[in-house]
């Protein structure tokens, strides 16, 4: 039975041309593996959440560890953050991203190794973990995110993220950048949140502690839950087995990017 490819077309014919151009070794060695086989080791290891030292060599995809350092040489040169740009371009310009909502919320996961931005997590016995704060557009589509330790209340991030957000084109005149209205729970019912997003053109969909039920704005909000959850679907980010955050950090722009991709089958 032929295997399915781990990396698509669509996906394979958007990275290809950000890759940086690999120098040959004065020294000469083995022939460097090429990069769409390293590329389908990398989203092999992501969507199972295998130890890259248990990647199987009869995949044809080259050794764990050379997947696992062509993810972090290509972070390194934006590799990722840029394919996820040109992906947000691209949506635009069909007019799947919508920015007349989003919406902003955190999840914590568990981190055994330890590393950067990790925390006692206070919602599971104060184990070890990471927290991944996400912005969406009205569809769920990641816009921008983040990892801070578990232990990291949500709105002490709101700020940074909210300006982290992209100006993303796809369509003639001026990028866009921000939504018209933000959607988020009580965790970022501060005035200072409120201020942040009001000072960007942006109106506040925050529910009110003491006044307004989470739930009444679940209708918006549950998509930037099922985006969560979408991420979570990947095995190596169900549970962050990385030490590295830029390693991390990696996967999860990735992750992100497969998200796109699969929004875009019938435009491609």
């Amino acid at each position: 039975m032929k295997r399915k490819k781990e990396v698509s077309a669509a996906l394979w014919a958007r990275i290809q041309p950000l890759l940086p151009m690999a120098t040959p070794s004065a020294r000469g060695g083995r022939p460097r593996l090429d990069n769409e086989r390293v590329l389908s080791g990398i989203v092999f290891v992501l969507r199972t959440g295998i130890p890259w030292e248990d990647l199987p060599q009869e995949l044809g995809f080259g050794s764990g560890m050379t997947c696992w350092r062509r993810l972090r040489d290509w972070q390194a040169t934006g590799v990722w953050h840029r394919l996820h740009l040109l992906l947000l371009a691209e949506l635009r310009g069909v007019g799947r991203l919508d920015f007349s909502r989003a919406s902003v919320d955190g999840a914590s996961g568990a981190q055994p190794p330890g590393g950067l931005h990790t925390g006692p997590n206070p919602t599971d016995r104060g184990k070890l973990g990471s927290k991944r704060h996400l912005v969406t557009d009205r569809q769920g589509i990641p816009l921008m995110f983040c990892v801070t330790g578990a232990n990291r209340h949500d709105s002490v991030v709101f700020e940074e993220l909210i300006d982290a957000m992209p100006s993303v084109g796809g369509k003639r005149g001026r990028p866009r950048r921000w939504p018209d209205k933000l959607h988020a729970d009580k965790g970022y019912d501060f005035v200072r949140c409120r201020d942040h997003i009001k000072r960007r053109g942006i109106q506040d969909r925050i529910a009110r502690r003491g006044i307004e039920r989470n739930d009444r704005l679940r209708r918006h909000r549950w998509v930037v839950e099922r985006t969560h959850s979408w991420l979570a679907a990947f095995g190596k980010l169900r549970v962050r087995f990385e030490r590295a955050i830029e390693t991390h950090l990696a996967l999860l722009s990735l992750a992100c990017c497969v998200i796109c991709i699969r929004v875009l089958p019938q435009f491609c």
